[in-house]
């Protein structure tokens, strides 16, 4: 398996979006696994500040040179912000996904939806599952 990064302090979901919690919103970008698999992106399209997001329904889109994806919103809330940064420069989700490369910040309408994300180690077994199928 490649050598993913996965941070101990982030939750994932099976959609391969990272979630960081920050007092009571959060901040969601996708893995590094995902930008891997997606190779390099090209444009993101993201929901304005303000709209309102249902957990596993999309919320925006990401393409690459290989495919667009829908990103699914791993929780329920409302838009906060959005990563203006990506509409001149979305390389950055590919450079740094966990850093500059974020999409969203959230405030969660249902603080209990988190129970329902994967830890790094329950992601990193889903991922080494998957990128044995490749």
């Amino acid at each position: 398996m490649a050598d993913y990064e996965f941070p101990d302090e982030l939750l994932f979901t099976s959609d391969d979006e990272w979630i960081r919690v920050e007092g009571d919103s959060v901040v969601i970008g996708i893995s590094d696994f995902a930008q891997n698999q997606l190779g390099d992106i090209v444009f993101v399209e993201l929901p304005d500040a303000g709209a309102i997001t249902e957990a596993g329904a999309p919320f925006g889109t990401i393409e690459s040179v290989k495919a667009v994806s829908d990103l699914c919103a791993p929780l329920s809330g409302e838009v906060l912000e959005i990563n203006e940064a990506l509409e001149d420069t979305p390389e950055q989700v590919n450079e740094s996904c966990y850093g500059e490369g974020w999409l969203i910040k959230l405030r969660p309408s249902d603080q209990s939806q988190l129970g329902g994300l994967m830890n790094a180690g329950a992601y990193r077994q889903s991922v080494e599952e998957r990128d044995s199928d490749f």
